[in-house]
């Protein structure tokens, strides 16, 4: 299964957690252009804060990511550092699985991150132990900055696919 962004609709499924939870000033949204999704906005340090994300539940992905072996990203960045971010019923609310990756500015590039590639985390902090991804457990997928540098941002996601 993949997703992709050739339906504005696709963009009414994305919903910004930005760091306004505690008080920060950062903002984010997802954008769909030109066949494109974007995850833009501005990371603010002030008042303590320093992260943006979207969201979206899984679905269009059900029930092929219960056998799927990870993701897949097309994307395109801008020199700063992403997580894609998986929330799991094996975690509690505030925890979630992440990969770290930083995407090619000047073309599309395809990065492949199996399960085992996803760490546990709550609040930045590694959960040593934490149970590995369930892939059938997965009931969120989304995009984080919070890589201590305040300005705008923006990944172009051209394409999210399972690993088979």
């Amino acid at each position: 299964m993949t997703l992709t962004f050739n339906n504005p609709g696709e963009q009414q499924r994305w919903y910004a957690v930005d760091d306004g939870v505690m008080g920060g000033v950062s903002e984010s949204g997802f954008s769909v252009i030109k066949g494109e999704g974007r995850f833009h906005g501005e990371v603010s340090l002030e008042n303590g804060g320093g992260f943006a994300s979207v969201r979206r539940d899984p679905n269009g992905f059900e029930p092929t990511l219960a056998d799927a072996q990870g993701i897949a990203l097309t994307v395109r960045g801008d020199g700063r550092t992403y997580q894609l971010r998986l929330k799991s019923t094996s975690l509690d609310h505030a925890s979630a699985y992440r990969v770290k990756f930083t995407p090619a500015q000047d073309r599309w590039e395809t990065l492949h991150f199996p399960w085992s590639a996803f760490e546990a985390v709550r609040r930045g902090t590694l959960l040593s132990d934490a149970p590995a991804v369930t892939p059938s457990e997965i009931h969120q997928l989304g995009f984080l900055i919070a890589d201590r540098t305040a300005g705008p941002f923006c990944l172009q996601i051209s394409r999210i696919e399972l690993l088979r």
